[in-house]
């Protein structure tokens, strides 16, 4: 099956409307079951896989997510290039809620997930990954949002939290005492993961609010969160398509 992208949605990006004729592909791995379908379909002339990396019914938290069965059933039914699509948490100036950025950098502070591919068994596997996300398909995605005028920032380090909770607070001011711009609880290990199996990766990160103790740090509501994340995804369909084509 010739797959030109697949996206992995996030916190409240539970599907592509846009995609047309689509069908539901359930797919077994070495390592278990993927997050749930893979819904392949049309967008234009060109064929989408995506899956909701939480489940379609937001039914796992980030520490639960099968990251290695996720990337695993993309390559295996053809996906070569995957946009990851990552709510996320602002930390700096710039990178606010309603934000849309494409991060380039990224440091890793989970601790006890599956984070390789490798099983101890034969040569140890080794990758590089000092740029985390694929330089040249970050290029094509920001080629993209020039073409059809979406927002996005170029650049932007996404710190990887293991918290279990809602904007984990010292971990965001951990975060903010570093180089990072952006905090989130999936970015790892999926990021080196693809890099393992060989995807092409790039991460959009959809700004739901401020992280605590960052930003005006006030209070907010699901339903802020919720219609922040749609505002900054607004402009996603029409990305997606012309990504796919390039």
């Amino acid at each position: 099956m010739d797959i030109a992208l697949a996206v992995i949605g996030g916190t409240g990006v539970y599907r592509l409307a846009a995609l047309e004729d689509v069908e539901a592909r359930h797919v077994d791995t070495p390592y278990g079951a993927p997050s749930g379908p893979l819904r392949i379909g049309r967008l234009g002339e060109q064929r989408i896989a995506f899956l909701a990396r939480h489940g379609e019914g937001h039914a796992l938290p980030p520490h639960r997510v099968n990251y290695r069965a996720n990337l695993h059933a993309l390559r295996h039914i053809g996906a070569r290039r995957v946009l990851a699509l990552n709510t996320v948490g602002g930390i700096t100036d710039g990178y606010g809620p309603r934000v849309l950025a494409c991060p380039d950098q990224l440091i890793d502070y989970t601790w006890g997930r599956e984070s390789t591919f490798w099983d101890g068994e034969g040569e140890a596997l080794h990758v590089d990954f000092g740029h985390p996300y694929s330089p040249m398909f970050r290029h094509k995605v920001l080629a993209a949002a020039r073409v059809t005028g979406a927002r996005v920032v170029d650049g932007g380090c996404y710190g990887a939290t293991g918290a279990r909770g809602w904007r984990p607070t010292p971990r965001s001011r951990a975060c903010a005492a570093t180089v990072a711009t952006l905090v989130g609880m999936t970015g790892m290990p999926e990021a080196a993961l693809a890099r393992e199996l060989g995807l092409e990766y790039a991460c959009l990160a959809i700004v739901a609010n401020w992280a605590a103790g960052c930003g005006d740090a006030r209070e907010i509501t699901l339903a802020e969160v919720l219609d922040n994340v749609a505002a900054a995804s607004s402009g996603l369909p029409e990305l997606v398509a012309e990504l796919a084509r390039g």
